[in-house]
């Protein structure tokens, strides 16, 4: 009997290979990945001998906030980006302010295009993030569990429950955290460093851990991104992950203040990060200081990239494409050789998909089908083109692209 495939991919070209081969996909799974495969599939791809690889990856962004930047003076992008990030503390504040209009309709008509956007540039799998507290109360946790539903089998969405105005700091944020966990949120989210004290920052690590393990949910934190090298959140947060047993559980995101460590405590960090089985998330293209991203790597520690903002307060670009966040970071990384480039292609798909736990997410056998049919040959072409690709495959199906340009445009 002739193989049945529901996609088949033929002449594509997978990395690390210079021959070409075909790709069998079905019941939402990678069956077969040999050449000449034969057999009859519902639908057959030719990929004319460019990339074939695993779908993007996005473990960072703030999805509650897309297409705000409008609504804002440029008042908290100009602290965020300053000098040093000396202000960043204070561009989180200004940049509050938005939240006094928290609404989910408009919500979730923000977030519906930053998600278009998502499947039109393959990127399958979203870690988002929703603000919690007295402004935003639990609109942005609402208008992305919704965004959840809609683009299921689509774009994966783990919707974060995010203290963003701090923990301790912003009164009731704890019992709105609790709730937000009870209405189906993924991942319990915080920002300890944004604490005025170090008892506080603790109090703000231990607390969200203590939500994590209650719910069984896992744990992002965005940590000591300020121009601070005093800032010790990062550790703070992965000495509490090894305490709990949450090895591989916890997300870390930004670590800008890294950039300022003197080495004896930056050894130590990476150290804890491994033991934690915890990975770094850096987004270098929102500000001025990033995690030492080279250095992590080369202690074996795991990294990978993050899109962070779109058209809010802090950054005005963006547009969902992790081709476009991995060109960038080339750039400001300095990660320009071949195998550095192989590296960053790692960070938007492999690694970020192993940071959210989002499972087999990799182009073989027993694989999940999710896949990009790029239109360039091999990842240095690829990031220097960072166009969509050519065919985007979401849980073994075809993305509508015409469909997501049409939502896209509305």
């Amino acid at each position: 009997m002739p193989n049945q495939f529901d996609i088949l991919i033929k002449n594509a070209k997978l990395r690390g290979s210079e021959s070409l081969t075909d790709i069998g996909i079905a019941g939402g799974k990678i069956v077969s990945v040999e050449k000449g495969l034969g057999g009859e599939a519902g639908v057959t791809v030719d990929a004319e001998a460019n990339l074939v690889t695993e779908s993007f990856v996005n473990p960072h962004l703030h999805l509650c906030k897309v297409y705000t930047l409008q609504m804002m003076d440029e008042d908290a992008l100009t602290a965020y980006q300053g000098e040093g990030m000396g202000k960043a503390m204070n561009a989180i504040e200004l940049a509050a302010r938005v939240k006094e209009k928290y609404d989910k309709a408009w919500i979730i008509e923000n977030a519906r295009k930053a998600v278009t956007q998502a499947a039109r540039f393959g990127n399958t799998h979203i870690r988002a993030f929703a603000d919690v507290d007295s402004k935003a109360r639990l609109e942005g946790v609402k208008a992305l569990i919704r965004a959840r539903e809609e683009f299921k089998g689509i774009v994966e969405i783990q919707v974060v429950a995010f203290a963003q105005d701090g923990w301790v700091r912003e009164r009731g944020t704890d019992k709105l955290m609790r709730e937000a966990m009870e209405l189906g949120a993924d991942v319990v989210g915080g920002i300890p460093w944004i604490e005025y004290t170090e008892a506080n920052t603790q109090q703000h690590v231990k607390e969200i851990f203590d939500l994590a393990m209650e719910f069984n949910k896992d744990v992002s934190m965005l940590v000591d991104d300020a121009g601070d090298a005093g800032l010790r959140s990062l550790e703070m947060m992965a000495v509490e992950a090894i305490k709990r047993g949450w090895h591989g559980r916890a997300l870390a995101h930004h670590a800008r203040a890294m950039a300022l460590y003197p080495m004896p405590y930056f050894q130590k960090i990476a150290a804890l990060l491994k033991q934690a089985n915890m990975t770094v998330v850096s987004d270098p293209h929102t500000g001025p200081l990033h995690a030492r991203v080279k250095e992590l790597l080369a202690e074996g520690a795991f990294v990978c990239l993050g899109q962070d903002d779109i058209s809010d307060a802090y950054y005005p670009f963006g547009r969902n494409n992790m081709l476009e966040v991995a060109f960038l970071a080339s750039h400001l990384l300095w990660m320009t050789t071949r195998a550095e480039m192989e590296t960053l292609y790692d960070m938007i798909t492999v690694n970020a998909a192993r940071a959210m736990n989002v499972k087999d997410h990799e182009l073989k056998v027993g694989g999940n089908a999710n896949l990009v049919v790029l239109n360039q040959p091999n990842v240095l072409e690829a990031l220097r083109e960072h166009s969509a690709p050519r065919v985007v495959i979401s849980h073994g199906k075809l993305v509508d692209q015409m469909k997501m340009e049409s939502m896209w445009n509305q």
